[in-house]
């Protein structure tokens, strides 16, 4: 089993942007040192609670700040940007870091009709570009356009991934020869027919020869259940607030626990359980492993937002001593 990372830097309550990111650095050092096999920072927008806009600038200070993990992207919102831009980019992080970068993409918005137009300077693009922009971006990654080429040269290119919550995007993943990766952490009801769908429609690319997975699931592991689902109910208050709209730091257990009243909010709580796994490192190896035949996988990866960075911290290393 090969265990990964998915980090959003996420913005504890009471502390500033500029902690969350050092926290993010601090816990890919930690990761490599457990044994980790790749770290990714996440891309958000036009949100208070989250510090990491800008993934390729923190993907270079995390790599520079680690000897041997891989580090990517989960992921570059392709819709938003040039393909070609986007391979110059990943093509300098290859350079500086040969063969440690992974360029993952989403098809994802990034945010409100307003936050969308912010980030293309007012221009509107469809959605339904996005197959052809993953084309591009391939072409600009092997050099394969006659008249435009992405700069600088390198021996290697970026490992590719696509993320996707739906049979679509797996379908898109797979019909392009990208790596996929399911986001249970987002939609636990679609990943064994997605993976189905991606592996029964791979074709071969320059990229990848054949299919590559690996899934983002919620962890938190303590030592009791009982703890696991104390340090749990920031994270739950977290998501509540996500979903509202509302403020997206991560608030306290104290705090959680006066957030978390009304029995909407516990049934949604309830329902967002299903997209992590929280208990003792013995029940997450258990639940681990049945995922793993479920969506025949042999790579998670994890992601816990919680308030406090030791506790977040001490999951990672827990769940590494029993399934690493």
């Amino acid at each position: 089993m090969k265990l990964s990372v998915l980090d959003q830097s996420v913005i504890a309550a009471g502390e500033t942007g500029a902690d969350a990111l050092k926290k993010t650095v601090k816990l890919a050092q930690s990761a490599e040192a457990m044994g980790y096999t790749r770290f990714w920072t996440a891309e958000h927008h036009n949100t208070n609670g989250m510090a990491g806009s800008a993934p390729e600038i923190l993907i270079s200070h995390i790599a520079s700040q680690t000897k041997s993990i891989r580090v990517g992207s989960g992921g570059v919102l392709l819709p938003q940007y040039s393909p070609y831009k986007i391979a110059e980019n990943f093509k300098v992080l290859e350079a500086l870091f040969p063969n440690r970068i992974d360029l993952g993409i989403g098809r994802s918005p990034g945010g409100a009709a307003d936050t969308r137009l912010a980030l293309t300077d007012g221009v509107r693009r469809s959605l339904n570009e996005f197959p052809r922009q993953v084309r591009d971006l391939q072409r600009y990654l092997r050099d394969r356009d006659e008249a435009v080429k992405a700069y600088p040269k390198t021996n290697g290119l970026p490992e590719m991934w696509m993320l996707g919550i739906t049979h679509r995007g797996a379908r898109t993943a797979a019909e392009n020869g990208t790596a996929f990766t399911y986001g249970h952490f987002i939609n636990p009801y679609n990943g064994q027919r997605a993976m189905k769908q991606y592996r029964s429609d791979f074709q071969p690319s320059a990229l990848l020869k054949h299919p590559k997975v690996n899934v983002c699931i919620f962890v938190v592991c303590a030592p009791s259940q009982e703890k696991a689902d104390e340090i749990a109910l920031s994270q739950d208050a977290w998501l509540l607030a996500v979903e509202k709209g509302g403020d997206t730091r991560i608030p306290t257990i104290e705090e959680a626990k006066r957030k978390i009243v009304t029995q909407a909010d516990k049934e949604k709580v309830k329902e967002n359980r299903k997209r992590m796994i929280v208990g003792t490192p013995q029940k997450i190896r258990d639940e681990l492993l049945a995922l793993s035949d479920a969506y025949q996988t042999e790579e998670f990866m994890v992601i816990a937002n919680v308030h406090n960075f030791e506790d977040k911290v001490q999951s990672y290393a827990r769940l590494a001593e029993v399934m690493l």
